[in-house]
């Protein structure tokens, strides 16, 4: 009988550890899962993986460089704009696209602030990129905007030994993080988090997303 009681006791014993485990289980798939949206600024060469050779597929980031600056107190639908590609893009060890290819742009939309909707916002986006003297079509819109301090202040960033051929090279410094006060919203829209209007600086670095395939030849 009394083995039979110690039988019993442990199964029990068992038994609520195996429930506690459980219990522990569900509560973990069951808690909501937060997912925080980081930005990462660029740091290196973007790789192409997952393509055929010498394709960017579509849904591809890019990192280009503002090379004036752009404000909804003065820039006007329809104005144009270039970019420069902030990092060598490569695939399989080969550059598609050095760094220092021009990426050409557009402002689709101006808004400043007003006495309602007082958010200053601009939409980008871009149609076009140079790659070794030869002009292809793309379609991209902004995904991220990231503060930087420019070529000058990135050549005491990477090193001395590395300097300008460093950065054509696909390294990047001097990148601060994200712009403040800047939001991207649905289209590829900048927008000032506050009542005012945004400005992006010279020497600022745009994400875009590719939004068709570009082939490279």
């Amino acid at each position: 009988m009394v083995r039979i009681l110690q039988m019993l006791a442990i199964a029990g014993a068992i038994g609520t550890v195996a429930c506690g485990a459980t219990t522990r289980d569900t509560g973990t798939v069951q808690t909501p899962t937060t997912t925080t949206v980081t930005q990462t600024a660029p740091a290196g060469p973007t790789e192409i993986n997952q393509s055929a050779p010498g394709v960017i597929p579509v849904g591809q980031e890019l990192d280009v460089r503002l090379q004036t600056t752009l404000s909804s107190e003065t820039a006007t639908a329809e104005q144009r704009f270039e970019t420069t590609t902030a990092v060598d893009v490569t695939q399989d060890g080969r550059v598609l696209i050095p760094a220092g290819s021009v990426v050409r742009g557009v402002v689709t939309s101006v808004k400043r602030p007003g006495t309602i909707d007082r958010v200053g916002s601009l939409t980008l986006s871009f149609d076009q990129v140079t790659v070794r003297g030869r002009n292809y079509p793309i379609r991209g819109l902004a995904t991220q905007v990231f503060e930087s301090g420019g070529i000058r202040e990135e050549v005491g960033t990477v090193g001395a030994g590395a300097g300008i051929g460093g950065i054509v090279g696909g390294i990047i410094g001097g990148v601060k993080g994200a712009v403040l006060g800047a939001v991207i919203g649905a289209g590829g829209a900048i927008a000032a988090t506050e009542g005012k209007d945004i400005h992006l600086p010279a020497g600022s670095i745009i994400r875009i997303r590719l939004d068709q395939q570009l082939r490279l030849q």
